[in-house]
């Protein structure tokens, strides 16, 4: 079953590649299925077997998800239905569609999809997976229903479709997983059917919410509207996804689950409630239908209605009735649609007003769609007829105990199959009948292959001559279900059944001699309002009241979202600790005395950060704080924490400084007085309720905390010291993986957003400046003045040289030596620091040193790799705060992207190399050997990891410093800011200045 499934996405992945030969790729595409049916057809003696064949493939353990698979009667019923059907469609499409359709492999690739979704869904046995197919099913019945996509109607019906299925799909998913989580539940149907959990109010909510997913699929009031707009679908797709397919998958769940839950009250209410209420509103609207297509998909509304009143109800002999009802709709119901489309395709009209003669033009088609019909409506001795029957049979006999409820859902039954009995025969009357004073002459021939699909589907409708042979296979999906055992026959006896049959079918046939009175009478009486005009003016008005809260709370105000989203989580978790009431325990207010020095300072800074107007002001006083904050893990004797906490305050200021330089040097206006104090009062409302919950969270430990083992795990399992670093690179790699996973997709997705000049990614290099069109500004004037001053420099240095030669000293001369920080030379001299020059050249490969020690120590030391490539990162800031962004290009030239992705590629592999030593994905290995001389070497796997942590966050800086700093400088040059015109002035004064 799984591989069936595979098999399906597998052709709608290859099918735009098929759909290439043409039309006749539905051809092969429909092996897809029909391997389905094949393979659920030999599959037939172990599936009435004790053991029915079942697969399970288990995914997420810890949550019961697998995707698990059973095929018992019921889901071989089911899965022949879905796969049979949609192969013979598929070979319908083939003729039906023409040469240059629109988007057939897209149509081809879907259908096939759609066809594996519902197959996976009648044949899973875990509710999860049966969530996962059921809205596949309603995704591509949105991509079928909205083929036509340049047609109004079209993209309205498939919205329409998809709301309403979608929201039945999320009310089921709650109900799914109250099921499987409450006491008794489970994930498993069969589990959930042999033993229902206890009937608490819980599972009556559980229940209630399942209905409404079936009732949204199966197009029951007052959501049934939805289905006759999907009419605006090609026709194949009404004929597999409305008759065989999509529409069944709610009846499907209820006849999965009626044997287990068919007592309780809320299945009664909403199941015969809702079963019987369609079919009575679905067959009153089919009589006045005149477009034929809309005239079944209404009277497939009135049937999906009596299916689940019927499968619904509880009782063994209506389970089989029901069955009956199901396996009969499928077949004639969408052999009723494709010969709709065959007329359609032939005449190019669907109106019953101007169909005529079309019985003496098509005469097989008008032979399968009158047995077609007469199954529908219950003639014998059809299909049709045995699943009619067997239901007054049964309703009969529950209605003899004398329940209202019975008699009112015998009653229903008889009018819904009054209705059924005349608008079927509206249907083929208005199809093929011959009617005064209008002749319709088909446009195209019949081509067998179009024709043979709906002949096939019609001649299924015979199964009604061999009683015994259809009993005994749907009979055993029924053991399950209580009450005394059913029988199909074509012969019940004289009986009130006899008598009630004989009823639907007088009075059906009165309703269609008075056809034309009763669609007068239906014009002049609206009993119900437009569904369909209700639900849109419901989106109208949700629409309108979304607008008008968006524009009360978006409003465009950074602090305003900020303030409602902290005060809504601190009020809910003030609440949640108001009720609960925890003991507080004995509070330390600090542990050594130097912490409190540093806590006023750290304090003090926040606060006049926070008063600050000007904005350099601000983010220094941050800084205070931030550093304050790492002095206090240094008293608490945290190495690392202190560690990584300075490097990051000392990047992050760098980065606020970097920004800073686009931004105004004041804050806006300071806002009102009572807004000060609101904000001031929610943030120590804010900082006070996470010091409570911090506080609550320490004393109301009870049990060992699971850190206690973690040094002695680093070592044993991890082969380090440092507690930290191992926990980041085994212990919790996974969620370091993922941290770190996410650090690269925010750092590219905001330098996207910030500057892209290229896809490649441009390195700014002194050897590229004057290619640079960004740099034509700063060749072209600033650079002027610095090849005057160097000119002048030369001449200076030139006439020194000869008065020295002239005493008699020689001077050695220099060769062509690299200037070390190659690009201060594109910086203007009032722009550079001698100081800052000297100092990045003393530092920097210290700096670089260091980081390469944090990184390799780090496993047994404070360190590790996120350490170490901050301190690179700090030596690429001081390298490009000394000589600007060319600079940078000179010190490190990549592109900050490819660094990135090649830290997290080292880090991946670092996670799959245990697996080619016996380990599991993450896990440590320890590599030991000697080397000469230095001795015994001891290497961990996580070192990798490290060193691929190291990487991203050298590329992280690297970005930072690209898009914040290289491309402002740059953007500041084309804009004029760099003053030039002063500065060419300032240059040449200094070159005239120069002597001796």
């Amino acid at each position: 079953m799984i591989v069936l499934v595979c098999l399906h996405a597998l052709a709608a992945l290859v099918a735009p590649a098929i759909m290439r030969l043409g039309r006749r790729g539905f051809l092969l595409l429909a092996l897809a299925p029909a391997s389905a049916t094949v393979w659920t057809l030999a599959q037939t003696s172990q599936v009435f077997s004790s053991a029915p064949p079942t697969e399970v493939v288990t995914w997420i353990a810890s949550l019961n998800l697998m995707f698990s698979f059973r095929l018992d009667p019921l889901a071989y019923l089911m899965a022949l239905l879905v796969s049979g059907v949609g192969a013979l469609v598929l070979v319908y499409c083939s003729p039906y569609f023409a040469r240059h359709a629109q988007a057939l492999p897209r149509f081809g690739a879907v259908f096939v999809a759609f066809a594996g979704a519902m197959f996976g869904l009648v044949t899973t046995d875990n509710t999860l997976a049966l969530y996962v197919f059921w809205e596949a099913t309603t995704v591509f019945s949105f991509l079928l229903i909205g083929h036509h996509f340049d047609r109004q109607t079209s993209r309205r019906a498939a919205h329409q479709a998809i709301i309403i299925t979608t929201l039945g799909g999320l009310a089921m998913l709650g109900g799914i997983i109250i099921l499987g989580t409450m006491p008794g539940g489970s994930y498993s149907i069969s589990a959930l059917v042999a033993s229902p959990p206890p009937a608490t109010g819980l599972l009556i909510a559980a229940i209630a919410l399942v209905l409404c997913g079936a009732a949204s699929k199966s197009a029951l009031v007052p959501t049934h509207f939805w289905l006759p707009a999907a009419m605006a679908a090609p026709t194949p797709v009404s004929a597999y996804l409305h008759a065989a397919a999509m529409v069944k998958a709610g009846v499907y769940l209820v006849a999965r689950l009626a044997p287990g839950f068919a007592q309780l009250g809320v299945w009664q209410a909403m199941v015969l409630g809702l079963g019987l209420a369609t079919m009575l509103v679905g067959g009153y609207r089919a009589l006045r239908q005149h477009d034929i297509k809309l005239l079944l998909a209404f009277g497939t509304i009135s049937q999906l209605g009596m299916m689940i009143a019927i499968v619904g109800h509880g009782s063994r002999a209506l389970m089989l009735a029901g069955l009956a009802m199901i396996l009969a709709h499928a077949l004639f119901k969408s052999a009723l649609f494709l010969i709709v489309g065959v007329i359609d395709w032939s005449v190019g009209t669907r109106d019953l007003r101007e169909l005529s003669g079309l019985a003496r033009r098509m005469p097989v088609m008008a032979v399968a769609a009158g047995v077609a019909s007469a199954s529908m409506i219950g003639l014998p001795p059809l299909l049709g007829f045995l699943g009619k029957e067997a239901a007054l049979e049964g309703l009969v006999a529950e209605a003899g105990a004398g329940h209202v409820r019975d008699i009112v859902v015998l009653a229903a039954f008889v009018v819904g199959s009054i209705l059924t009995f005349a608008y079927g025969l509206r249907f083929f009357w208005g199809a093929f009948a011959s009617k005064p004073g209008v002749e319709t002459e088909p446009g195209h021939a019949l081509s067998p292959l179009i024709q043979t699909s709906p002949v096939l589907l019609a001649a299924g409708a015979g199964l009604g001559l061999a009683p015994g042979i259809v009993d005994g296979y749907l009979a055993p999906a029924t053991v399950a279900a209580p009450g005394e055992e059913g029988h199909l026959t074509l012969w019940g006896g004289i009986g009130l059944p006899l008598g009630l049959t004989l009823l639907i079918i007088t009075l059906g046939s009165v309703m269609f001699w008075q056809r034309v009175r009763i669609e007068a009478f239906q014009q002049r009486l609206a009993v119900l309002p437009d569904p369909e005009e209700t639900f849109r003016r419901s989106e109208q008005l949700l629409e309108d009241v979304a607008a008008a809260v968006t524009a009360r709370t978006q409003r465009g105000s950074l602090p305003f979202y900020l303030a409602t989203v902290i005060g809504t989580v601190m009020a809910a978790v003030l609440i949640a600790i108001l009720v609960r009431t925890p003991q507080l325990g004995q509070v330390r207010l600090f542990d050594r005395p130097e912490q409190v020095p540093v806590a006023i300072v750290t304090i003090i800074a926040a606060v006049l950060a926070a008063r600050s107007r000007r904005r350099l002001k601000a983010v220094l006083l941050l800084g205070v704080s931030g550093y304050g904050v790492a002095l206090m893990y240094a008293l608490h004797g945290a190495p690392d924490l202190t560690l990584t906490q300075v490097l990051v305050e000392t990047v992050t200021l760098v980065v606020f400084i970097l920004v800073l330089r686009r931004l105004p040097a004041y804050f806006s206006n300071r806002p009102l007085r009572t807004s000060r104090y609101f904000r001031g009062t929610l943030a120590t409302f804010a900082g006070g309720v996470v010091a409570l919950l911090g506080i609550i969270a320490v004393a109301g430990r009870t049990d060992v905390p699971v850190s206690a083992n973690f040094p002695a795990e680093a070592l044993n399992f991890g082969y380090g010291h440092n507690v930290v670093n191992v926990t980041l690179v085994d212990i919790r790699a996974w969620d370091t993986f993922g941290e770190i996973s996410v650090v690269l997709v925010a750092a590219t997705g905001v330098a996207s957003l910030l500057f892209l000049r290229s896809r490649t990614g441009i390195v700014d290099r002194g050897r590229n400046r004057r290619s640079d069109t960004t740099a034509a500004v700063w060749d072209s004037r600033t650079l002027q003045a610095a090849t005057v001053l160097h000119e002048a420099t030369r001449a200076a240095a030139k006439k020194r040289a000869d008065e020295l030669a002239e005493r008699g000293i020689a001077l050695r001369q220099p060769g062509r030596g690299r200037t070390w920080l190659a690009g201060s030379i594109t910086l203007a001299p009032r722009r550079r620091s001698v100081i800052f020059d000297v100092g990045s050249r003393l530092i920097f490969h210290t700096m670089v040193l260091l980081s390469l020690y944090l990184l390799f120590a780090g496993h047994n030391a404070p360190g590790g790799g996120f350490a170490g490539g901050l301190m690179a990162g700090t030596a690429l800031i001081v390298r490009y705060l000394a000589a600007g962004r060319y600079e940078l290009g000179e010190t490190l030239p990549l592109n900050a992207g490819h660094v990135l992705g090649t830290g997290l590629a080292l880090a991946a592999f670092a996670g799959l190399l245990p697996l080619f030593f016996g380990g599991t994905i993450l896990q440590t290995t320890v590599f030991d050997f000697t080397v000469p001389i230095y001795g015994d070497i001891h290497i961990a796997s996580a070192l990798l990891f490290d060193i691929g942590v190291y990487v991203l966050v050298v590329g992280l800086v690297l970005d930072i410093l690209r898009s914040l700093g290289a491309e402002i400088d740059r953007h500041a040059e084309i804009e004029g800011e760099d003053d030039s015109d002063a500065l060419i002035t300032d240059d040449a004064a200094r070159a005239d200045e120069v002597s001796p």
